[in-house]
């Protein structure tokens, strides 16, 4: 299920899709229940759609894939972690407007 550069990892994939991707990738760890995280699910698929080609963004249910999500000690949701060159350099806990989540893109993209 992808919309434009938006996919879905879990915890068999993240490895493969995030920790080995060349560049920048953004994360959006999320659950169905979070009322939150649905706030920010339109801001992250605009993110994908405009960044498309530059910055590899994903979404992970925190329910779904405990192992990752524990692995990245995340607490709290929605979580925005970014990673460049398949390292985590980066988190963002909460709902925040989407200049914040660019302006922390920018920082990582060359």
């Amino acid at each position: 299920m992808a919309v434009a550069d938006l996919i879905h990892v879990t915890d068999n994939d993240f490895a493969q899709e995030i920790e080995q991707h060349q560049g920048v990738a953004m994360v959006d760890f999320w659950a169905t229940w979070c009322g939150p995280c649905q706030m920010v699910a339109p801001i992250v698929q605009q993110i994908a759609k405009e960044y498309d080609g530059k910055v590899k963004v994903a979404k992970l249910d925190v329910d779904e894939n405990q192992h990752v999500t524990m692995r990245f000690n995340v607490r709290s949701i929605p979580s925005i972690l970014f990673f460049k060159d398949g390292k985590h350099v980066e988190t963002v806990v909460g709902a925040v407007p989407k200049a914040y989540l660019v302006e922390k893109l920018a920082r990582h993209l060359p």
